[in-house]
Formats: C-alpha cells, sequence, structure tokens
C-alpha cells in the first residue's frame, strides 16, 4: 500500500467512534478511505444511528496529525501492515463482518499456508494440558500448520514455544500497540517468536492492553485460522469467549476432554456438550474432521531401512507388519500405550508412509 493510501487509512482508524465495520462500509460506499474523506458529509448521512455527529469528526485536522505520527512509528519499527482489501491479509478473516481495517505486524509472517490453527486455553495450564499441547503440535509437525495464539501466560505460550520446537510458523496475535508487550515475562520469547513467524495486532502505538482489547484481539485468533482448538478452560474465560466466537464464525472448533471433576476441564465439557465443539483426543482426530489430506509417496519394501523410527513407532509398525490390520484398541492393548498416545504415532507413522487407515478404526502396514 502506498504511503499516501496508509495515510488516509491510518486517518478513519484515528476517528473516535467509527469501528471497522462502519469503516468498511464507508469505504465501500466511497470506493477508498482517500475517498471518505473527500465525499461531502450529506452523501454519507445514511451509514447509521448517529452518523452526523460520528462523520463530523472526520472534518478534523487532527486525525492526520495523529495518522502521521503513527505512519511514522510504522515505518521507524519496520512494522508491516495488512489492509482489508489487500492480498496479503489473511484471507479468512476477510469474511468475517467485524474484522479488522487494518493489522500491524512484525516478524516473517507468511499467511500463503492454508493450515492455519488457534490453540488457547486456560493461563492456569496442568502439566496433563502442558503435555498434550506440546504432544499435539509435534504430532501435526508433518503438514506444517501456522499455530495461532494469545501470547499470554498457560497454553498460550506453551504452544508458541511447541511451534518453534517444532519448526512451525507461529503468530502471536497482542491485544496492545507494538511500542510494548504483555506480558513483560514474554519479551525473552519475542526474537523466536518474530524469527518463526511474528507479532499481530489491530492496534495503534500507545494502546495499552486493556480488558477490553483482549475481547476484541480473540476475534482475530478464532477469525484467521480454520480450526480453534481449546486445551483446558474453566467455566469462565477467555479461551471460551474465543472458542464461541469461532462457532459464529461457523470455524471449526475443537475441545480436549478431561475429568468432569477437574476445574479446568469444565470449560471444554461445557463446549462439547452444548455441541459447539468436537471431542478432540488426538492429532488424528484434527486430520480427519478437518480432512487434511496426507500426500506421502507409498514405499513398498523395508521401509525400517529407509524411514526412521524412533522405539514406539517401530513398536507400533513392527506389530503391524506381523499381524496384518488390526484395530485401534487392539493395538493400544498390544503395545501397552494409551490411546492418545496411540493415535498420534498412528498418524505420524501414516505421514512417513509405513502404515494406512482402514475403515473401522483399523490400520495395516504397507
Amino acid at each position: 500500500m502506498r504511503h499516501e493510501d496508509l495515510l488516509y487509512v491510518l486517518a478513519l482508524l484515528k476517528a473516535e467512534g467509527i469501528g471497522d465495520v462502519t469503516a468498511k462500509k464507508l469505504i465501500s460506499i466511497c470506493g477508498s478511505a482517500e475517498a471518505v474523506f473527500k465525499t461531502p458529509l450529506s452523501k454519507l448521512k445514511g451509514i447509521g444511528k448517529g452518523a452526523e455527529n460520528m462523520l463530523r469528526q472526520l472534518k478534523s485536522p487532527s486525525l492526520f496529525i495523529a495518522a502521521e505520527a503513527e505512519l511514522n512509528f510504522i515505518q521507524s519499527q519496520g512494522i508491516q501492515t495488512a489492509y482489508f482489501l489487500d492480498d496479503n491479509y489473511p484471507e479468512r478473516l476477510k469474511h468475517c463482518f467485524d474484522g479488522p481495517m487494518l493489522l500491524f505486524s512484525q516478524g516473517k509472517i507468511n499467511f500463503q499456508n492454508r493450515k492455519i490453527i488457534s490453540i488457547v486455553g486456560t493461563r492456569q495450564v496442568t502439566p496433563h494440558g502442558a503435555a498434550f499441547c506440546k504432544q499435539l503440535i509435534a504430532d501435526l509437525a508433518p503438514l506444517d500448520p501456522i499455530v495461532v495464539s494469545g501470547f499470554a501466560f498457560g497454553v498460550d505460550i506453551i504452544a508458541h514455544q511447541a511451534a518453534i520446537e517444532q519448526g512451525l510458523q507461529t503468530i502471536a496475535v497482542v491485544a496492545h500497540g507494538l511500542d510494548q508487550l504483555y506480558p513483560k515475562a514474554h519479551q525473552k520469547y519475542v526474537p523466536q517468536v518474530q524469527e518463526n513467524g511474528g507479532l499481530l495486532t489491530e492496534f495503534c502505538s500507545g494502546t495499552p492492553p486493556e480488558k477490553e482489547n483482549f475481547v476484541r484481539r480473540n476475534r482475530i485468533v478464532a477469525g484467521i485460522s480454520e480450526a480453534t482448538i481449546v486445551i483446558e478452560s474453566a467455566e469462565k474465560g477467555g479461551s471460551l469467549i474465543t472458542a464461541n466466537r469461532a462457532f459464529d464464525y461457523n470455524r471449526d472448533v475443537f475441545a480436549v476432554p478431561g475429568r468432569p471433576t477437574d476445574k479446568y476441564s469444565q470449560g471444554c465439557l461445557q463446549l462439547i456438550q452444548s455441541q459447539k465443539a468436537t471431542l478432540l483426543s488426538s492429532a488424528a482426530d484434527l486430520v480427519y474432521h478437518l480432512n487434511w489430506e496426507i500426500n506421502q509417496p507409498k514405499k513398498a519394501v523395508q521401509k525400517q531401512l529407509f524411514v526412521q523410527l524412533d522405539e514406539q513407532e517401530q513398536k507400533v509398525y513392527d506389530y503391524l507388519a506381523k499381524t496384518g490390520k488390526e484395530e485401534l484398541d487392539v493395538i493400544a492393548l498390544a503395545c501397552e500405550l494409551p490411546i492418545y498416545r496411540l493415535s498420534g504415532l498412528l498418524l505420524t507413522l501414516e505421514l512417513k508412509g509405513v502404515i494406512r487407515p482402514l475403515p473401522g478404526k483399523l490400520f495395516e502396514a504397507i
């Protein structure tokens, strides 16, 4: 986007009371942000209730003073922008009626990858939740998804770290301007996140991480992705807000179940019971429900000589090679593995081209 065009977009963004929905409506009527400022107010009054008072401020020179300062900040900090009508704007977010008019980012974000998932959950993550999150991302790594989260304590930062460890792109959606960071304790993770993805926000510089901004941030986390995954959540919290927004956007929502007596399983169970989320027990569930294709060349001879398998993978493969096709539960019992762990191993073996799934939860060695 040209600097002159960006200046008008920023000026419209600075106009108090004109939110993303109204701003995009004005641009649609006038043809561009610049045209909004050059169109007589008498032709814009039909956009909604209280339009006259709201639009009158478009004539204020202070908007362009603030926009100029913001543009200087963007240029000095090497910040990238994505306008909702441009090609570099996240495709799925374009279809959200209340999606941000403009996004700011720092790092190496690339939205060309169509496999984008959001992972959210409680800040008070349990050891089981942390382990599940790491294992899920490790099992999905061969499919190279982008992992989106909110950079908060708990599940969020674990998801970002796990994605980086697996060499995946990760996007941290923050609830403030890019001249600051919340939580400050996560400053140490910023270089790695920017090298493997980046920070993303809709907020101009000087915007603090106020409570209402996190709710707005959550709609980006939900709208940007193909699916939202809730690892752990209490009965109330930001994770459920994100999940509900994803559901409203007609996105797939997944929730990891837990014991009914566990505090941080209540939110997930609530989502599953209300049929807003699909139960997620392993990466294989996600791949199946999202219909992600696994395109791996078939290898018919001595696969263990050409494919590296770890100890557990080799154990499962050897069992199937010996017995032929077998049911999931039987494999778990024979190999002494819990179902959730076996499901991830089977997905990995499928990605490596050494086994294949069959109808009826059957698997066989190729």
